[in-house]
Parts: structure tokens; C-alpha cells; sequence
């Protein structure tokens, strides 16, 4: 496979501390969400940090087959988009004003279409009312939030990192959300890889799962072939299963933990 992104014996970590060592995953294609999963602290975010520059990294990745870890920062930013788990303080600028600079940002020209494709964006993800506030009075995490991924689809990029991009969102947003990267995904055809701790949105939403344990890939592919109860023990200590809902629909149960984990 030559388009997507190929990770093998990547380890990226904090100085001499390495979270993740010669990691190696199945193909991620292009058009697709895979959704990364995995308990705390077992090295997602730094995965992504590793991926997106902005932490140290050795190994390969090719995205599209290009060497991604080979190309200087600026031009991985232009291919790569990461958006964190929290934005930073004290940005003074109206919410559509920093769209247009994180599109700006990739190259892009500042015009009226721009300018549309900014607010058309805002209005997908319920936002479009908060254009003319300013980024450091938004009243709540999930306004600030939804305002980050408006930054990150604008730029257009190849792979597209999104860290726990749903974490301080109500129900109606987290399903919003999440309608609006899959169409973007496809549209785009990017490759999409979301933090996410709530397994039964990755199994909603999710198309392939990567789950990690302590830096290391525990299982991939189709999410329910993952969410495992073997699994779910390994990685979680929970006793848990898959079942269809009265829709049909995967949904996670658990039924207790496991106290000799």
C-alpha cells in the first residue's frame, strides 16, 4: 500500500524516557477513522506528538510513502494537524479570526472564500453564533474545543491527529462531532486518527482501532474484532463483552473488574 500512513519500530518518548519503543502498526488507509484506544498513561498522546514533531521520534513513517519523520517541522505541519487535548490560554483573537490564521497558517489565501468556507465549517460543528467572540471568553472547554477542530479541518491536512477531541463535550456535540470528521475524513480522504477513551464511541464510530497497553499494540483492526473480553481483560482488568443493542448496534458492557489484573 503506497497511500495512507505506515508505522514500523517507531519509539518516541521525553528526552531519555521512551513511552513508546519500535511500535509497528497494520496500514492506516486514507478516508478512514482509526480509533486509538487504550488506558491511561499507556502512550497515546505522546504517539501522536511523536507523529505530529513535537516530541522525540526515531523510526519509519511513511505517509503516502514519503518519509514523514525525515521532513523539517514546517513542512510536517503542512501535512500533519494535531490538535490537543486543551488549546492554549490567552489567545485574543474572535473565533473566526483564528480559523482564517490556522488556514493561513497552510497556506492558504485570506478571501471571501475563505472567509465562507470558515463559517460554513462553524456552522457544521453548531458553532457558527460564537464567530465574533473571542477565543479567551468562550465560556467552556467544549466551546474551545469545537472552535480547535474548526483550526484543524480548515488546513486541509493529509493526516489528521485528533487527541480526546471529544472529552468535554455534551452527547449532542460528541455525535456532531464526530459526523462532521467522518464526512471530512472521506471527503478529504485523509487519514484520521482519534484519542478516544469511551469504547462504545469507538465502536459506533471507529472503522479500524489500534489498542495499546504500556506503549505497546495489544490488538488491531475491525473495532469489534478488538473489543475483545480477552482484551478488555489484558488491557482494561475489566470482565466485559460486545453485544448488539435493539438496533443492531455493537455496544460495550461491563460487567466487573478484574481484582487480580
Amino acid at each position: 500500500m503506497t497511500d495512507g500512513l505506515k508505522i514500523t519500530n517507531l519509539s518516541a518518548g521525553y528526552g531519555k524516557h521512551r513511552v513508546i519503543t519500535r511500535f509497528t502498526a497494520p496500514p492506516l488507509p486514507r478516508g478512514r477513522i482509526t480509533m486509538l484506544t487504550g488506558p491511561n498513561g499507556c502512550g497515546k498522546s505522546t504517539l501522536l506528538r511523536g507523529l505530529a514533531g513535537l516530541n522525540q521520534a526515531s523510526g519509519e513513517v511513511l505517509l503516502d510513502g514519503q518519509p514523514l519523520l525525515a521532513l523539517p517541522f514546517a513542512k510536517r505541519a503542512e501535512k500533519v494537524v494535531l490538535l490537543p487535548q486543551s488549546l492554549p490560554q490567552g489567545v485574543h483573537l474572535h473565533v473566526l479570526e483564528s480559523v482564517l490564521a490556522a488556514r493561513r497558517a497552510s497556506g492558504g489565501r485570506s478571501d471571501r472564500e475563505e472567509e465562507a468556507q470558515a463559517l460554513a465549517l462553524l456552522q457544521q460543528l453548531g458553532i457558527a453564533h460564537l464567530a465574533l467572540h473571542y477565543l479567551d471568553q468562550l465560556s467552556s472547554g467544549g466551546q474551545k474545543q469545537l472552535v480547535g477542530l474548526a483550526q484543524s479541518l480548515i488546513r486541509q491536512p493529509a493526516l489528521l491527529l485528533l487527541d480526546e477531541p471529544l472529552s468535554a463535550l455534551d452527547l449532542n456535540h460528541q455525535f456532531q462531532v464526530m459526523a462532521v470528521v467522518a464526512r471530512e475524513t472521506r471527503r478529504r480522504n485523509m487519514v484520521t486518527v482519534v484519542v478516544v477513551h469511551d469504547l462504545n464511541i469507538a465502536l459506533r464510530h471507529g472503522e479500524q482501532m489500534l489498542m495499546l497497553k504500556a506503549g505497546e499494540l495489544i490488538a488491531s483492526g475491525e473495532p469489534q474484532a478488538v473489543v475483545t473480553p480477552e482484551n478488555l481483560a489484558r488491557v482494561y482488568g475489566v470482565r466485559g463483552r460486545v453485544e448488539p443493542c435493539s438496533q443492531g448496534k455493537p455496544q460495550l458492557i461491563v460487567d466487573g473488574v478484574i481484582n487480580d489484573k
